[in-house]
């Protein structure tokens, strides 16, 4: 019954070393996202629905039940893959992303979705200017130095399909937020600069999920609070395993 985690942009399962390291189970599997940290296989779309149907693709080739976890992009690519296929998923956790007609992107991701000024932005993007952008939005040096190193031009050239594709994501994948029925974590910092924590409060409404406002935190909430998250991650699996083994 594995623990399957899956980052966001633009990171790489990299940013999960400061939980992995603390997290007592040995049954994990970590994703990298295609052309993030690794290559873009060809003729890969990069859109949203091309990584959903990748995500769905790799939970597929694993023994479960799964217990998944997703950060960022990583959370929604989550919990569509719960809406598509609750058969496979026996708990799930996510954050600092929120599925919800009323959100407005990011400024960052309106420019991603602008032909011609995303394009510019990733030419801008180098490692020192990403690096310093990272430590404004709360990662510390050594974190946003490390994420900061592993931008590439493949991870370049796969973000902007993936942000151009999820204009109005809220408005699709909204509506199957019912299909959710496996336990869910919701976790968000108080100071997102991304996104409002309400918005993952009242995700966790809509999911009947258990919501983690992470105080005095920013969006990377796995780098900043390790600590916190395992114990909030292995409180979760502990009360879906009881759960499991309650009788009929």
């Amino acid at each position: 019954m594995p623990a399957v985690f899956v980052h966001g942009v633009p990171d790489t399962p990299g940013v999960w070393r400061h939980v992995l390291a603390r997290v007592p189970r040995r049954d994990v599997v970590t994703l990298a996202l295609p052309g993030f940290g690794c290559p873009r296989p060809a003729g890969f779309a990069a859109t949203k629905e091309a990584y959903v149907g990748w995500l769905v693709g790799e939970l597929a080739k694993i023994d479960g039940p799964i217990d998944l976890v997703g950060h960022d992009w990583g959370s929604l690519l989550v919990m569509r893959a719960v809406m598509l296929r609750p058969d496979v998923v026996r708990s799930w956790a996510g954050g600092a992303a929120p599925i919800d007609p009323t959100y407005v992107w990011h400024e960052a991701a309106q420019i991603f979705q602008t032909p011609g000024m995303g394009e510019q932005m990733m030419a801008l993007m180098t490692g020192d200017a990403l690096r310093e952008r990272l430590i404004a939005a709360g990662l510390s040096e050594a974190d946003a130095t490390a994420t900061a190193s592993r931008v590439d031009d493949t991870m370049k050239g796969c973000i902007l399909p993936l942000y151009r594709s999820a204009v109005s994501v809220g408005t699709e994948w909204e509506p199957d937020l019912g299909r959710i029925t496996a336990p869910g974590l919701v976790i968000f910092g108080e100071r997102d600069p991304y996104v409002d924590w309400h918005f993952g409060e009242r995700l966790a409404q809509r999911t009947n999920a258990r919501f983690i406002l992470m105080k005095d935190c920013s969006h990377w909430w796995q780098c900043e609070r390790p600590d916190e998250v395992v114990r909030e991650l292995e409180a979760h699996w502990a009360s879906v395993a009881g759960r499991s083994a309650a009788p009929a």
